[in-house]
C-alpha cells in the first residue's frame, strides 16, 4: 500500500510538472496555469473571432510567459466594457485612456489606431481641428469627444447597421470610427464611390481592467511585461507580420 500511493504521488508530481512547463509557469508551487479573459470588438487582423489577429498575438506575448492561459472573446463594445465592470472578465481591448469611469488603466499602450471620418463624397473633406462644425456620430461607449478637439454636435448609435442610410439621408455629416472598422461598414455599401473615408489622427489604445484587486494585479503585470517586451524589441516582429506601424519608435 505504502509503494502504491508512492507510485500515485509521484505521478501526480509528474503531471504538475509537465502542465507548468506546457504554459511556463513557474514549478515551485505545480499549480496549474491561471486563465485571463480578454473580450473585445471583432476586427479582421486585430481581435478575430478566431483567437488570431495582432491584439491578441501581442497580448498573448505578454500574458502566457508570466503563466496566465489567454483567452478571449469577441463581443460588441458595450457588451465588452460591461462584462469587465460586472467581473466576468478581466479585460477589455481597444480603450482610450480614462474613457470609462470605474475601470483601470495602465501606464502602456499596446498599439495605436487611426481615427478617421466616412461621409459622402460630395461633403467637405474634415479636417481634425474643423470637426466641431460637423454633426458627427460614433458607436455608443466610444467617447471620442473627450479625445477631439471642440466637437459641438454629435450623437450616439447602437450599431451600424443603417450608418449608410444616416450618412445618405443627411441625419449625421460623418460617422467617425477607427479606420478598420469604418472600412467593414463601407463593404456593405452598394456604391462605395459615394462615400470617402479621412484620415483624422492616431489615438493609442489600451487594456481597461477592473478596478479590483484582481485587476489592479493584472495591469501591474501587464504594464511590467509591456515595458520589458519593448525594451526588448520582441514585439517589432508582430507588427512587421500583421501589417501594422510599430507604435513604441
Amino acid at each position: 500500500m505504502r509503494r502504491l500511493w508512492s507510485t500515485l504521488l509521484l505521478c501526480g508530481c509528474l503531471l504538475g510538472v509537465a502542465a507548468a512547463e506546457a504554459w511556463g509557469t513557474p514549478l515551485a508551487g505545480l499549480s496549474p496555469p491561471e486563465e485571463i479573459l480578454l473580450v473585445g470588438v471583432e476586427r479582421k487582423g486585430h481581435t478575430g473571432a478566431d483567437a488570431s489577429g495582432l491584439v491578441w498575438e501581442v497580448l498573448r506575448l505578454v500574458f502566457e510567459p508570466a503563466g496566465l492561459r489567454v483567452r478571449t472573446g469577441t463581443v460588441p463594445y458595450i457588451r465588452a466594457v460591461g462584462l469587465v465592470t460586472r467581473g466576468d472578465a478581466d479585460a477589455w481591448v481597444g480603450a482610450y485612456p480614462e474613457e470609462t469611469a470605474g475601470a483601470l488603466f495602465p501606464k502602456w499602450h499596446y498599439a495605436a489606431e487611426v481615427i478617421a471620418a466616412l461621409g459622402l463624397s460630395r461633403t467637405p473633406e474634415p479636417r481634425l481641428e474643423d470637426l466641431g462644425n460637423f454633426r458627427l456620430a460614433w458607436i455608443r461607449g466610444y467617447a471620442f469627444d473627450k479625445y477631439l478637439p471642440r466637437l459641438q454636435r454629435y450623437q450616439e448609435i447602437q450599431r451600424y447597421n443603417g450608418s449608410l442610410a444616416m450618412l445618405r439621408l443627411g441625419h449625421a455629416d460623418y460617422l467617425i470610427a477607427a479606420r478598420a472598422e469604418l472600412e467593414g461598414v463601407l463593404a456593405w455599401a452598394e456604391n462605395p464611390e459615394a462615400y470617402r473615408i479621412t484620415d483624422l489622427t492616431l489615438l493609442p489604445l489600451y487594456p481597461g481592467f477592473a478596478d479590483t484587486p484582481r485587476g489592479r494585479e493584472l495591469a501591474a503585470l501587464y504594464d511590467r511585461r509591456m515595458a520589458e517586451l519593448v525594451r526588448s524589441g520582441e514585439l517589432r516582429p508582430i507588427f512587421t507580420r500583421w501589417q501594422q506601424p510599430y507604435p513604441f519608435d
